[in-house]
């Protein structure tokens, strides 16, 4: 048998002993320095973050520093346990009897929590206080949480609850309320790298900076991910680890070649992307990391766009930061919304595809064939620049370009006009004073207005739809009715204008003499806005390129103008003084 000593990951060798050894997190570390130095230590604390930032092994460390006695024997809780003493020695082997552990993964019901509730009113066999350390503790069962409520509330003073999660949002807020809650951040970067290059430079182990920026970016401000990356890095091969044995083993792809790949796509040269997408394939690299990569570009660029000094990424090299600045500056945005876009449904395509290099060629060839799609304004100015359409066309051969209507009101068609409004408040009026509420109804319109003021649909549409107006004056209507019109209209529409105004309507039916109904009038005049839509230059070029686009809605320029007066802020004709009145 060897005596050689049985091999450590790094995360576990290099796992930080007080909170000096912890990186990333100063805010947590100041803050629980200042509370142990003024004696206010919690009676519950809350750690949460991602995986692998130090939850579990800060806990730990608050459990050292709770019960440090110091090399002496004499200590008193500190920040900077001595990690010598009986019970730092237990704490951090993880055999101490009165600190316990529990993973609320696999510890999910009332019975574990009741073992803890009937175990905290026993004093601590040997140190200062009974330490309980619940990880994942969002997995606790809703009656788990309930029966730990009271006891987590007012706890026995030697007693001290330690809680560690990934999923804050699904600890119930009546928990949360009775914890000190610290949210532990993602290692910076330029931190990650530099604990990296620490625990490399330790290890004996060459690596190159290119090979670190690698492995941080994979971690995603995980040290724990980052360290074990390191691990197996350093494992790979002999003498320096370097990025291409790294990205071979993440099973990258080359960020430059990616790059390339970048911009064969929005070039649309489809056949050599397919090329360089098989030669990625070929050495090595997974196709849905290479997508991932290209969306990732995508993000990175767009984000250059808007805030140049995003290029400055310690992961990124200087040659790429180069690149991704020209990109930001010659794509438009909207390209790039759009590769993102697509990149994340092929994504989703390449995940279910029973062959995911297939799957990435067809995310490929779809994606440099809309690399050349013009924008909406680029082919407006194209149909533009188009000769007018030869005669016969409707348009007329050498017509002036009229201007399009641009507006319309939510039914697709012009709304009527209406002169002197008639509601609610005008009939209350007309009660007082009869002879000048009729006054209010000089035409027929502003009885249909009244008829909308009150809401009476049924009537409205009826009166719209079955009366062919013959002769008209205020308090009397004479009419023809259309086909299909009730035979009482002419009974309940004076029936309802006399409760509404206060005064008699004599309402009476001729049988010729109408003139078209509001219905139809309002058709034709759509009808009639339609067809000068169809005549005009600009949209029977769009008809041409386009033969199965159809004209969905018409705005004029007058509805339009009418509607931005009615959404404009009122002006301030004068100018207030405070101390007018003084």
């Amino acid at each position: 048998m060897s005596d050689q000593p049985a091999y450590q990951v790094l995360a576990r060798k290099y796992r930080p002993e007080t909170f000096a050894d912890l990186v990333g997190q100063d805010a947590m570390v100041r803050t629980l320095r200042n509370a142990f130095a003024a004696g206010r230590i919690a009676q519950a604390f809350m750690m949460t973050g991602i995986r692998g930032t130090g939850k579990t092994t800060t806990a730990r460390i608050i459990a050292k520093g709770m019960n440090c006695i110091g090399p002496d024997g004499n200590g008193e809780p500190t920040t900077d346990p001595c990690g010598v003493c009986e019970h730092c020695v237990a704490i951090m082997e993880g055999r101490h009897v009165d600190v316990m552990e529990m993973d609320a993964a696999s510890n999910t019901g009332v019975a574990n929590i009741r073992e803890i509730i009937d175990s905290v009113h026993y004093r601590a066999a040997s140190a200062r206080y009974k330490v309980y350390i619940i990880d994942e503790v969002h997995m606790l069962s809703t009656g788990a949480f309930n029966a730990l409520l009271k006891t987590l509330e007012e706890p026995p003073a030697h007693v001290k609850f330690i809680f560690a999660t990934t999923e804050i949002r699904k600890v119930p807020v009546t928990v949360l309320s009775r914890c000190q809650r610290f949210d532990l951040r993602r290692i910076e970067p330029e931190v990650m790298i530099a604990l990296l290059r620490k625990i490399a430079t330790a290890e004996g182990a060459e690596i190159s900076d290119d090979a670190l920026a690698l492995i941080t970016r994979a971690a995603e401000g995980s040290a724990r991910d980052a360290e074990s990356l390191l691990d197996q890095a350093i494992s790979h091969g002999t003498g320096e680890t370097t990025a291409e044995q790294v990205r071979a083993m993440l099973g990258l792809a080359d960020r430059g070649r990616v790059l390339d790949l970048f911009d064969m796509i929005l070039r649309g040269d489809a056949a050599g992307a397919l090329t360089e997408l098989s030669a990625q394939y070929a050495d090595g690299a997974d196709p849905m990391a290479v997508l991932r990569d290209l969306a990732e570009i995508s993000h990175w660029v767009s984000v250059i766009k808007i805030t140049p000094d995003a290029a400055q990424d310690p992961t990124v090299s200087p040659d790429e930061r180069a690149r991704g600045l020209e990109m930001a500056e010659k794509l438009p945005m909207r390209v790039l919304t759009r590769m993102w876009q697509m990149l994340l449904k092929s994504l989703e395509e390449v995940a279910m595809a029973p062959n995911a290099m297939m799957a990435a060629e067809m995310a490929v060839i779809r994606l440099t064939h809309v690399a050349d799609m013009p924008t909406p304004d680029e082919i407006v100015r194209k149909f533009q620049d188009l000769p007018p359409p030869a005669p016969g066309g409707g348009g007329g051969g050498g017509q002036a370009p009229r201007p399009a209507p641009t507006t319309t009101n939510a039914q697709g068609s012009p709304a009527p006009t209406h002169s002197g409004p008639a509601g609610p408040s005008a009939s209350l009026a007309v009660a007082a004073a009869p002879e000048d509420a009729l006054a209010r109804f000089a035409r027929f319109d502003d009885v249909v207005e009244l008829i909308r003021q009150h809401r009476d649909v049924k009537l409205l549409i009826e009166v719209e739809t079955g009366v062919k107006l013959v002769r008209y004056s205020p308090g009397r209507i004479e009419f023809e009715p259309a086909d299909g019109a009730p035979h009482d209209l002419a009974q309940r529409l004076g029936s309802r204008l006399q409760a509404w105004t206060g005064n008699r309507w004599a309402v009476t039916v001729v049988n010729d003499g109408g003139a078209a109904t509001i219905a139809e009038t309002r058709d034709a005049a759509a009808q009639a806005l339609r067809s000068e839509a169809e005549e005009h230059p600009l949209v029977q070029a769009v008809m041409l390129a386009f033969p199965k686009a159809r004209i969905t809605a018409i705005h004029t320029e007058a509805e339009k103008a009418q509607e931005a007066e009615a959404e404009a802020l009122p002006e301030v004709s004068e100018e207030w003084d405070p101390f007018e009145d003084d």
